[in-house]
């Protein structure tokens, strides 16, 4: 449990240090933007990849079930990932399902976080997906907060049409079916298809 606390403490850490936008402004003033990026890039994958060995080192030796979710709570898991995954891609996607959500990326991890947390009743799992959605709700209020602030600076653009929304849909679909299908029983080792094994 050790493992993943101090993973979460190097992904979630890197990611909240963003909200503080005068340390922030003033440390990419000191060693660059490039730099910035390249040390935020390699904390983030670094605290991922110890989430993921201190994951996986407490569900083969620390696993603590606090209770036991029902059956249709990983059905309904199944299908608000699906919407998590349209709205991460609809991120990159300037159009109405973007301009709807405003931060489509928080969004869909505030989505994916609650959906695990309702098809999970083991201490690991609470810890992980709760301090990521508690990361995404401050996050997400830190963000209303400077759109605040530019709202002011003249209005937004106008969000492009149906195209790019019905590409994020069919984007977000195909990678949620690839990903619940074949890669979460083998990288997370845990079967979420109906029918799976």
């Amino acid at each position: 449990m050790l493992v993943l606390v101090l993973g979460l403490v190097l992904f979630l850490g890197t990611h909240a240090f963003t909200m503080l936008r005068g340390p922030r402004a003033r440390l990419i003033e000191r060693i660059g933007e490039a730099p910035y990026k390249i040390g935020y890039s390699l904390l983030s994958l670094a605290g991922l990849i110890v989430i993921g060995i201190g994951f996986g080192q407490y569900r083969q030796h620390g696993y603590v079930e606090l209770w036991s979710p029902p059956v249709w709570t990983r059905h309904l898991a199944l299908v608000l990932v699906l919407v998590a995954f349209v709205a991460v891609v609809a991120a990159y996607l300037p159009g109405r399902i973007r301009s709807t959500l405003k931060h489509p990326m928080l969004a869909g991890v505030k989505i994916w976080a609650v959906a695990h947390l309702l098809a999970n009743g083991d201490l690991g799992s609470i810890l992980l997906f709760g301090s990521i959605l508690a990361w995404a709700v401050a996050a997400r209020i830190s963000a209303k907060r400077r759109d605040e602030v530019k709202a002011h600076a003249g209005p937004a653009a106008a969000p492009a049409g149906w195209r790019n929304d019905a590409l994020a849909v069919g984007i977000g679909a195909v990678a949620w079916f690839v990903f619940a299908r074949v890669l979460h029983p083998w990288l997370i080792g845990v079967a979420v298809w109906p029918g799976q094994a």
